[in-house]
C-alpha cells in the first residue's frame, strides 16, 4: 500500500511542470550540501552526465535542424529571415555597447595573480576574423566533435542548399531525422532536475555560498546589463520593427522560453521549446524553422555582455588605461566573437582570452578570469542563456509580425 502511494506521488511529480521539478532539484541539492556535505560529491556524477549529454547532442541538433529546414524549404515561399538576421546582429551589438557603458559606470575588479602586463592599445581584429573564417571551413566531423558551431552552421547551410534539389523521399528522411534528434533533446531536458540536483549539491558543498558573495558586485553588473537588454533595448528594437506595444510579446517570450533556458543553460538544447512557442504564436513555420536554430548559434547578446564585462573588469584590475573608443572596439570584437560562441553552457567564457589578448593580457591571467566566470556561472550563465534563447523567439516573432503587417 505504501509502495503504491509512493509510486503515485512520483508519477504526479513527473507529470508536473519541468520548471517546478527543477526548483525541487535546486532546493534538494542545497539541502544535501548543507546537511550531508560528504554525500554531495557522490551525486556529482548526475550533473556531469547531464552537462555531457547536452554538449554531445547540441552540435548534432543544430546541424540536422538547419540542414533539414533549408532542404525542405519550398521555393518561392515568402519568409522573413532577412529582418530576423538584422535584429539578431543589431541586438548583439547593442548588448555589447550597453555592457561597455555599464562597465564604465560601475567598474569592477577581480582577485587575480598577476605579473607585469604590457599596457598597450588593443590589436588583433584581423586575427579574430582569421579565426572565424577558418572555423567556417573546419572539417565538418571535427566541427561536430569539438562543438565548433560556426563550422557546423556553415556546413549545414551548404548541405541544406545542396539537398534542396534532392527527391521528396530524401527530404522526408531529413525531416524525420530532425524530429528524432529533437525527441532525444527533449528526453535529455526531462532529466534536467536530476542533473541540476547533482550540480547544485556539488557546487555548494565544494565552494559554499561565499564564492558568489565575493563577486557580488561583478555579478550584479552582469545581471543588470542583461535585464537592461531584455526590458529596454530589445523591446525598443521590437517596437521599431512592429510599431506597437512590444511588452506583451517580450514577457511571454521571457516566461515560456527564458525560464526553461535559465535552468537548462543551453540555447541549442532549448531549440525544441522555442519551436513549440513559435507554433503557439502562429508564426510562419518556414521562417522559424530556420531562424530558431540559427539564433542558437549567432544571436549571442548575452555572450557579448559576458565577454565585454569580464574583460573590462580585468582591464580595470590591472590598471590598464582604456578610453571609450578602445572599449567600443572591444564591444565590436565581442559581438563578432559571440556569434561563434558555443550554444551550450559556459560557451562564451572560453572566448574571454580572445578579448583579453586585445590588451596584451597574458593567457594565464585570462584563464583566471575564465575561472571567475565559472564561479559566477551558476547565475551568470543561466541569465545569459535565458536572454539569448528568449530573444531568438522575440526577434523571430517581430519579423513575422512586421511581414504580416506589410502584406495587409
Amino acid at each position: 500500500m505504501a509502495s503504491t502511494r509512493s509510486l503515485t506521488l512520483i508519477q504526479r511529480f513527473l507529470g508536473t511542470n519541468i520548471v517546478l521539478q527543477i526548483v525541487v532539484g535546486i532546493v534538494s541539492g542545497i539541502a544535501l550540501a548543507v546537511f550531508l556535505p560528504t554525500a554531495a560529491s557522490s551525486v556529482e556524477i548526475l550533473g556531469e552526465l547531464f552537462v555531457k549529454s547536452l554538449k554531445a547532442i547540441a552540435p548534432l541538433l543544430v546541424f540536422v535542424l538547419v540542414t533539414a529546414s533549408i532542404a525542405n524549404h519550398k521555393k518561392n515561399q515568402q519568409t522573413h529571415i532577412k529582418p530576423v538576421l538584422v535584429l539578431y546582429l543589431a541586438g548583439t551589438f547593442l548588448a555589447a555597447i550597453s555592457a561597455v557603458l555599464f562597465s564604465f559606470a560601475f567598474p569592477s575588479t577581480l582577485s587575480l595573480v598577476t605579473s607585469d602586463v604590457s599596457q598597450s592599445a588593443p590589436e588583433g581584429v584581423g586575427e579574430v576574423l582569421h579565426t572565424l573564417l577558418f572555423n567556417m571551413v573546419d572539417n565538418p566531423i571535427n566541427a561536430l566533435v569539438s562543438g565548433n558551431y560556426i563550422g557546423i552552421l556553415t556546413w549545414a547551410v551548404g548541405l541544406g542548399f545542396g539537398l534542396r534539389h534532392s527527391s521528396e523521399a530524401t527530404k522526408a528522411v531529413l525531416h524525420n531525422m530532425a524530429e528524432s534528434v529533437t525527441f532525444v533533446v527533449q528526453f535529455v531536458i526531462r532529466l534536467a532536475p536530476l542533473g541540476i540536483f547533482g550540480l547544485v549539491a556539488n557546487t555548494v558543498a565544494s565552494t559554499g555560498f561565499g564564492a558568489l558573495l565575493g563577486y557580488s558586485h561583478l555579478l550584479m553588473v552582469l545581471i543588470g546589463v542583461m535585464l537592461f537588454i531584455a526590458l529596454v533595448t530589445n523591446p525598443l528594437l521590437v517596437y521599431l520593427t512592429i510599431r506597437r506595444n512590444p511588452y506583451p510579446l517580450v514577457f511571454r517570450c521571457l516566461k515560456e522560453s527564458g525560464i526553461t533556458a535559465f535552468f537548462t543553460r543551453s540555447s541549442a538544447a532549448n531549440i525544441p521549446v522555442n519551436m513549440a512557442l513559435c507554433e503557439r504564436l502562429k508564426l510562419d513555420e518556414d521562417t522559424y524553422s530556420v531562424s530558431i536554430p540559427l539564433g542558437a548559434t549567432i544571436n549571442m547578446g548575452g555572450a557579448a555582455i559576458t565577454i565585454t564585462v569580464l574583460t573590462l573588469a580585468t582591464v580595470h584590475t590591472l590598471n590598464i588605461p582604456v578610453d571609450i573608443s578602445t572599449a567600443i572596439l572591444l564591444s565590436v570584437i565581442a559581438a563578432v566573437s559571440a556569434c561563434g560562441s558555443s550554444g551550450v553552457a559556459g560557451g562564451s567564457l572560453l572566448l574571454i582570452p580572445l578579448a583579453c589578448s586585445l590588451f596584451n593580457i597574458p593567457n594565464d591571467v585570462a584563464m583566471q578570469v575564465v575561472a571567475v566566470g565559472f564561479i559566477l556561472g551558476v547565475l551568470q550563465d543561466s541569465a545569459e542563456t535565458a536572454l539569448n534563447s528568449s530573444t531568438d523567439v522575440l526577434f523571430t516573432a517581430a519579423a513575422c509580425h512586421r511581414g504580416e503587417t506589410k502584406l495587409r
